[in-house]
């Protein structure tokens, strides 16, 4: 499987489309995906939107549980790297970061007597 770094900066606003959950490797036993080290591994559902381009959704997939995160906040996706597969005549792209968070939003002051 070939993994490609992919440029964080390059993806305009990335905004949670689906909060994160647990990734289900056995639909019968809800038993959770492990990574190498034995952390639950986690997805989720980001929206990408560059500059004059039609919004795309991805699936990023992350070790442990991102915390803090709510649909439609934007976030900060760190060591974001993409991974081409196939099996038999299915193929695609799967994405898997080092850590996902909120971006904290900073207060926007109005002018004039804030109640």
């Amino acid at each position: 499987m070939q993994s490609i770094p992919v440029d964080t900066a390059r993806l305009g606003v990335l905004r949670c489309a689906i909060a994160p959950e647990a990734k289900i490797t056995n639909t019968e036993t809800q038993e959770v995906k492990r990574d190498r080290d034995g952390n639950p591994v986690w997805t989720v559902a980001v929206t990408v939107r560059q500059d004059g381009r039609r919004i795309s959704v991805i699936e990023i997939a992350v070790s442990g549980q991102p915390r803090g995160i709510e649909e439609g906040q934007i976030l900060k996706v760190t060591g974001l790297t993409a991974f081409m597969w196939s099996m038999g005549d299915r193929h695609g792209v799967s994405f898997r970061a080092d850590a996902i968070t909120p971006v904290q939003a900073t207060p926007v002051h109005g002018k004039g007597g804030d109640a």
